[in-house]
């Protein structure tokens, strides 16, 4: 194989059945040529993750286990061992387009003013389609991602999230900015944490760029019971917790708290409490619910605000140093 372009991290925990698709989809023979390395990282697999791994004979592939439980972990291990000037990664339930290593390499050559690039993670549902209230405006929960047709840049003054099932960056962004925060980890089967909008905003704030292409493409397996309301309540709880446990500008520049909780965020809730009561007595269940989501996600930035108020905040590792530790 000649000299990678691109290195392709995938950490995996417990998920053998879908790993078997995500790895077909990049490596099969209908895969777009492109040259890349790709690391697999079992995070403690205790599946068939291991066997499956073991029967694949490809030069492309690289595997190393990650004994730390933590996405975050895995994904700094995979860095620490990729030798390209480009890093992408996805998710062990997703499967990428057969352009996908080629569009991400050649968006990067040609686009020497960005960072990085993210694109579309579209879903494929268990039942063919989605219950009639799981709109698009429900997606943050299931890791799905849909900007739009355009191709757009996203900034300090745009700054819109892309997620790490479908997302690539110059290797110099983690020696600038250091890599994925464990503090915000998803840790196994967890829900709402914000590794992939941690390491986005540390970049956005320092200046950097990032290219949505809406032909760069994978599409994720959505599991069943991420299609229950029980399922994005609890997300958005966790989501509002690790949300807490970030120092965003917006609440550091906030002079106003309450039990270490700014002063926007009580008025949000405020607001919603409101919406929620009037969705609720006109028997609107899409806008109550919405509201509820809202307020289930104060409730859980409240919580953990108020138990670490005095905690000082987590410092970013570079993910070389992170991932000799």
């Amino acid at each position: 194989m000649r000299d990678p372009r691109l290195s392709i991290i995938l950490p995996t925990y417990n998920r053998a059945a879908a790993l078997r698709l995500a790895l077909a989809a990049l490596l099969g023979k209908h895969t777009r040529a492109a040259s890349f390395e790709l690391i697999v990282v079992d995070n403690n697999s205790t599946d068939e993750t291991a066997a499956l791994l073991a029967r694949i004979d490809d030069p492309r592939l690289l595997v190393i286990r990650e004994p730390r439980q933590g996405l975050s972990y895995a994904r700094n291990t995979g860095l620490k061992l990729s030798h390209t000037d480009y890093v992408a990664f996805t998710d062990d339930d997703v499967e990428a387009a057969p352009d996908w290593a080629a569009t991400i390499v050649e968006a990067l050559d040609a686009n020497p003013d960005v960072d990085g690039v993210g694109g579309r993670v579209l879903p494929v549902w268990p039942d063919g389609s989605p219950p009639r209230w799981l709109t698009h405006a429900h997606w943050a929960p299931l890791a799905l991602q849909d900007h739009g047709d355009a191709r757009r840049v996203f900034d300090a003054a745009h700054p819109c999230g892309l997620v790490g099932a479908n997302v690539a960056f110059r290797r110099r962004v983690f020696d600038r900015i250091g890599g994925f925060e464990p503090s915000v980890q998803r840790v196994r089967d967890g829900v709402g944490s914000t590794e992939d909008h941690e390491l986005l905003q540390r970049l956005y704030d320092a200046g950097g760029r990032m290219l949505y292409l809406p032909k760069l493409l994978v599409r994720a397996r959505v599991q069943p019971e991420r299609c229950d309301r029980a399922y994005h309540r609890r997300w958005h709880a966790g989501h509002g917790r690790f949300h807490a446990r970030m120092h965003v500008p917006a609440d550091e520049r906030s002079r106003l708290t309450l039990l270490g909780i700014p002063a926007h965020q009580w008025r949000a809730a405020a607001a919603n409490l409101r919406r929620y009561a009037l969705a609720t007595a006109t028997g609107n269940r899409r806008a109550a619910f919405a509201a509820e989501l809202r307020l289930r996600f104060f409730a859980g930035f409240a919580r953990e605000r108020v138990a670490h108020r005095h905690a000082a905040p987590a410092q970013p590792v570079p993910a070389r140093a992170e991932a000799a530790r």
